[in-house]
């Protein structure tokens, strides 16, 4: 899953970074709201963390052009505890939830997952497929009630595919999803964790739609 974080403050920004990839999220981490809309108009993401006071362009600014221009990736305000006009502001201009700094990373992660479930009409957060079973919370996959082992590219990509059951992915979705903006992106590399994960999971769970791309098997 690819988030955009979009936040001024350096120290809060490197944090917060560190932290979401060690979620296992890949991140594209930028300090002002210029870059923030150019990112989210051009590049495809799952979530946005997007902080209200930025240079250059204020992010409730950013916020309504995204929406006006059709883009509905999930986005998560940050705001001022003390700024409830903010929140209210951005609620209205089609931000999704909201947190009010300083905020706890578990409560943030939290409400991320919760955010980029619901995008996929998804509840629970543990996502299941035939025998398998990924908790987004814990990171932890299993087939048939036993652990499997996977690296974090292999993870990636399966959660990727469990949070669109029966969907019809293509290798240049996944990998503008699975690599940040600035990263060597090929997607001959996603037949390779594809081939991985096969070899750990069930072979047919994951089909090879010719000229298309990939569909996860199972039901969910």
């Amino acid at each position: 899953m690819r988030i955009l974080l979009v936040e001024d403050e350096p120290t809060l920004r490197a944090a917060l970074r560190r932290d979401l990839e060690c979620a296992g999220y890949v991140v594209d981490a930028v300090d002002n709201g210029r870059d923030a809309w150019h990112l989210g108009a051009t590049e495809p993401f799952d979530a946005v963390l997007l902080d209200l006071g930025l240079p250059q362009l204020d992010g409730l600014t950013v916020l309504q052009r995204w929406r006006e221009a059709g883009l509905a990736m999930p986005v998560l305000i940050l705001t001022a505890r003390d700024r409830w006009h903010e929140k209210v502001a951005g609620i209205d201009a089609g931000a999704d939830d909201y947190l009010a700094k300083p905020f706890h990373t578990e409560e943030l992660l939290a409400r991320l997952r919760a955010l980029i479930r619901r995008a996929q009409g998804l509840a629970s957060p543990l996502l299941r497929c035939g025998t398998i079973t990924l908790d987004t919370r814990s990171g932890r996959v299993t087939l048939g009630g036993q652990p499997v082992t996977l690296t974090s590219h292999e993870y990636r990509l399966l959660a990727y595919l469990m949070h669109r059951p029966g969907q019809v992915v293509s290798r240049s979705e996944l990998t503008e999803h699975l690599y940040a903006q600035d990263h060597d992106r090929d997607s001959n590399t996603i037949e390779v964790f594809v081939g991985r994960l096969r070899r750990k999971l069930p072979p047919d769970c994951i089909e090879t739609v010719r000229g298309l791309g990939y569909r996860l098997q199972g039901g969910a």
